[in-house]
């Protein structure tokens, strides 16, 4: 489920069940974004502009904004793109569609989706590719640890992530 975070300027939203914990987020802007704050995210604590560049750089597409200022919405290029990541989920950018299981569409401009077959939260990456030792061909994805990753291997859970009881 998608929670907002509204500031004057931009309103952050933020699904849980899209997260993969890259923590582009968390290492993007510390003011703004705090894992063991509540609410975690301060839209305000940063100019709209600098939220919205972190707010790009999650690939999962967990997070969202919407300027309210009148500055430049995400800009969602011409077509889709794929590109698959080795031993892990596909990047996907463009404009896309996901139906969810209730039938609700959300268009999305950035997503991961799982290539394993075992996600919880299919078509969603879930990290679930790590504990099977999925293996796959593709592009190598650098991921940085962080509170939501202290190990490359494994990553935070949902029922441990602070983020889930926002």
């Amino acid at each position: 489920m998608r929670k907002v975070y509204r500031g004057k300027d931009i309103e952050v939203s933020f699904d849980l069940d899209q997260c993969v914990h890259i923590g582009e987020c968390l290492r993007g802007d510390t003011a703004v974004f705090q894992l063991k704050r509540r609410p975690w995210v301060l839209a305000d604590e940063a100019s709209a502009e600098v939220v919205a560049q972190v707010v790009e750089r999650c690939p999962s597409g967990a997070l969202q904004y919407r300027r309210l200022d009148g500055g430049p919405q995400e800009k969602v290029g011409p077509g889709t793109k794929v590109t698959p990541v080795r031993d892990g989920p596909l990047l996907v950018t463009g404009r896309i569609e996901v139906t969810r299981e209730d039938g609700a569409v959300e268009t999305m401009p950035r997503a991961t989706l799982c290539r394993c077959g075992h996600s919880e939260h299919a078509p969603f990456c879930d990290n679930t590719h790590l504990a099977i030792n999925f293996r796959a061909p593709g592009r190598p994805y650098k991921i940085h640890l962080s509170e939501v990753r202290v190990r490359l291997d494994r990553p935070i859970t949902k029922a441990a992530d602070p983020r889930a009881v926002d």
